[in-house]
C-alpha cells in the first residue's frame, strides 16, 4: 500500500473465538478474539493474545472481554476497539493520510437485522467507509473451494467458537439453513462442570480450552488416540493442589450431549432440503470447516449417524476468512454479499 494509495481493502473474519483478517489474499492478523481494558477509564491495554494471556490474571483494574457471544456482537464498545486496533496492526502508519477501508466482514446465517446492523456500525466506527457482508457458510464454502454459483447442492457444517452454521448452498445461495448456538464455547463450558463435577477439580476457560484442544473427541475409540492430558489445579473442596490425567473417552462422554445437539441440526437441515438438492448432498457428501471440525472423531460419528461422507475441509479454521477473502475480490460478481 503505497503513499497515495487511498482505498485499503481488507476480509474480516469475525468470530467468537478468533479474528481473522486477510489483505491481498494474505493472512494479516489471527488473533484471538479478547480486548483487555482499562476498568476506570475504558481505555484499550490490550488486544488478541497479549489480552489472552491476562485472562483470569487480572487485577481489579483490568478487564478482559470477548466482545462476541453466541457469534453476535455482545459488547459493542469492546468488538469496536478490537476490530481498530486489529486493522491497526495491518496498517503499521505505512500511510500519510488515513485510507479508506473497503471490507467484507462475515456474520452468522441466523442473524437478526439488529445484529447485522450491530456489526455493520462496529466496522464503519473502526473506519470502515464500504462495509459488505457474506453469511458464514456461503463464505466456507468458497473458502474451501466449492463453486457456490453451480445449480448442484453443497451442504457445510461450519463449527465456530459460538454458533454452528450448516447451509445448503446452491446457485449463490442459501437454500436452507439452520444456526444452533451449540459450537466451540459450549464444549468448553461442558468440559470446565465436568471436571469440576466428576474430578472435583476447580479449572478456569483457558484450561479447559486446552483439554478441548488435546484429548477432546467425539467418539470413544479413536485408531490413533491421544496421550493422557495431564491437568493441575486446586481441589474444589481443599484448595488444595491437584493433578488429573483426563483421557479422552471420558470427554468423549462429557461433550455426548452437545455434539448430538449438532447432529440433530444437521438432519434437521437435511429435511429441509429439495430432493435434487439432497441427491447431489449425498453424492458431493458434506463438508466441514471452522474450528469444531478439529474435534477427533467428528466426521466419523456424523458419516455412521447421517449415513452420507463427510470431509473436513483443508484447513477448516481459516475457511472461512479465504472465503471471505475471495469475496472481497468478487465483490462486484458476487450478488449475494449484504450491503
Amino acid at each position: 500500500m503505497g503513499l497515495f494509495s487511498f482505498t485499503q481493502e481488507l476480509a474480516m473474519d469475525l468470530g467468537t473465538a478468533n479474528t481473522i483478517i486477510i489483505q491481498n489474499g494474505k493472512i494479516m492478523v489471527d488473533e484471538p478474539s479478547v480486548v483487555a481494558l482499562d476498568n476506570r477509564t475504558e481505555k484499550l491495554i490490550a488486544i488478541g493474545a497479549e489480552a489472552q494471556r491476562m485472562q483470569g490474571k487480572t487485577n481489579p483494574n483490568i478487564k478482559t472481554i470477548r466482545p462476541l457471544r453466541d457469534g453476535v456482537i455482545a459488547d459493542f464498545y469492546a468488538a469496536e476497539q478490537m476490530i481498530r486496533g486489529m486493522i491497526k496492526k495491518i496498517s503499521n502508519n505505512n500511510h500519510v493520510f488515513a485510507p479508506s477501508l473497503r471490507i467484507v466482514v462475515c456474520i452468522p446465517s441466523g442473524s437478526t437485522e439488529v445484529e447485522i446492523r450491530a456489526v455493520r456500525d462496529s466496522a464503519e466506527h473502526a473506519g470502515g467507509r464500504d462495509v459488505y457482508m457474506i453469511y458464514e457458510p456461503m463464505a466456507a464454502a468458497i473458502g474451501i473451494g466449492l463453486d457456490v454459483e453451480a445449480p448442484e447442492g453443497n451442504m457445510i457444517v461450519d463449527i465456530g467458537g459460538g454458533t454452528t452454521e450448516i447451509a445448503v448452498i446452491s446457485l449463490g445461495g442459501i437454500v436452507s439453513n439452520k444456526s444452533i448456538r451449540i459450537a466451540g464455547d459450549d464444549l468448553t463450558t461442558d468440559i470446565l462442570d465436568y471436571m469440576g463435577r466428576q474430578h472435583n477439580m476447580k479449572v478456569g476457560e483457558r484450561t479447559a480450552e486446552l483439554i478441548k484442544i488435546n484429548v477432546g473427541s467425539a467418539i470413544v475409540t479413536l485408531e490413533d488416540p491421544p496421550e493422557d492430558y495431564v491437568v493441575f489445579g486446586p481441589n474444589r473442596m481443599t484448595a488444595l493442589p491437584m493433578e488429573v490425567p483426563v483421557t479422552y473417552q471420558e470427554i468423549a462422554h462429557c461433550l455426548d450431549k452437545s455434539v448430538s445437539k449438532i447432529e440433530m441440526a444437521v438432519l434437521s437441515a437435511l429435511e429441509n432440503t429439495p430432493p435434487e438438492l439432497y441427491a447431489d448432498i449425498v453424492r458431493n457428501g458434506i463438508y466441514l470447516a471452522g474450528g469444531g471440525a478439529l474435534l477427533k472423531g467428528l466426521d466419523k460419528r456424523l458419516q455412521d449417524k447421517i449415513n452420507i461422507p463427510f470431509h473436513i475441509a483443508e484447513d477448516p479454521l481459516h475457511a472461512v476468512a479465504k472465503g471471505t477473502g475471495i469475496a472481497l475480490n468478487n465483490i462486484n460478481r458476487f450478488k449475494f454479499l449484504i450491503r
